[in-house]
């Protein structure tokens, strides 16, 4: 992409990497799901003593605000991830990845700077209005929301300044894309952390994990030689082709799980669970025939389409699973 012209705004889309996105809605759109469910069957007498009658618990615009917080840091986590990583001169000629802005030259380092000042600066505002609308409809816990605020930022930079060189980046995706997301969205919602929160955070977390996985199986070679010590430049690129295809049988019986305390908890409907035997299970048949086309493929740039089918795969899982916390 010769002609993107430095700091243009194709540059910063690019440097953006909209496409990673989905990492982000995942987690906040399974919270929100779940608050839904479980606040339709809250149910509230009326003042005239007549029948109760069911009333939503999810504030939408404070779920606006939890999304556009995902949104936004991962936003900023890839622009430090793409800063830092050309200072250390991670990102090579040799790179197998989607060019990063930086190296490419279509930002310059001083404008990436400014780039994450901002995006951060975004981010906290939205999280502060998130803390503002959540307390005029219920007690305010500003300061547990400002502290998982923050606590997100600091380790969007420590991510890529060190953790990610120790090998801790699978364990850090199940925590900031499962648990502080998905518990973190429906406290908010709901005040409480439940079992099934719990269950989503875990699907939530070890599914975009593969995005992760695809990523440093495709780097294998190139990591090792910058010293980031992924689970797969440890334990080789067999283990990571086997931590990839087990990522979809994990996420496929915890989905099984929930499923089970749906139809078991406080929220049961009477149901058939053939509609959603046959839609739950679509997840990990494309996860399946995408395993086996990354194995086919092995090594190279081809693995970049990869790296598409898994977002596709795992939000198609979102969606499918969202709908039937919501209606089933």
């Amino acid at each position: 992409m010769s002609d993107v012209r430095t700091n243009s705004l194709r540059a910063w889309v690019l440097a953006a990497r909209p496409k990673t996105l989905t990492g982000a809605v995942i987690p906040v759109l399974l919270a929100g799901a779940l608050a839904f469910r479980v606040g339709a069957f809250r149910q509230t007498d009326m003042l005239d003593g007549a029948q109760s009658f069911s009333t939503p618990s999810v504030h939408l615009a404070l779920w606006i605000c939890c999304l556009l917080f995902a949104c936004i840091m991962q936003i900023a986590a890839n622009l430090i991830n793409d800063l830092f990583d050309y200072q250390r001169g991670s990102d090579r000629s040799d790179r197998l990845g989607p060019e990063r802005a930086c190296a490419q030259g279509w930002i310059s380092p001083r404008a990436m700077k400014a780039g994450i000042a901002v995006s951060v600066i975004l981010a906290s505002v939205v999280g502060l209005t998130a803390v503002i609308i959540s307390g005029k409809y219920m007690p305010f816990r500003g300061c547990e929301y400002i502290a998982l605020g923050v606590i997100c930022i600091l380790f969007a930079f420590l991510y890529t300044t060190r953790f990610s060189y120790l090998g801790w980046g699978d364990a850090l995706v199940v925590v900031f894309f499962g648990f502080v997301p998905v518990c973190g969205t429906y406290y908010m919602q709901t005040l409480s952390i439940t079992p099934l929160s719990i269950l989503l955070s875990l699907i939530s977390g070890i599914a975009i994990d593969a995005l992760l996985v695809i990523n440093n199986y495709r780097d294998r070679n190139e990591d090792r030689i910058s010293g980031k010590r992924t689970v797969v430049v440890r334990f080789g690129e067999r283990f990571g082709l086997r931590f990839y295809l087990v990522i979809g049988i994990v996420v496929t019986l915890l989905s099984a799980v929930v499923w089970v305390m749906l139809k078991t908890g406080s929220t049961a409907r009477e149901q058939s669970p053939s509609v959603y035997l046959a839609t739950w299970f679509v997840y990990p048949l494309l996860h399946f025939l995408t395993w086996r086309r990354m194995r086919r493929i092995h090594e190279g740039r081809a693995l970049n389409a990869i790296l598409g089918e898994t977002s596709r795969n795992m939000f198609i899982m979102a969606l499918v699973m969202s709908a039937v916390i919501m209606i089933d």
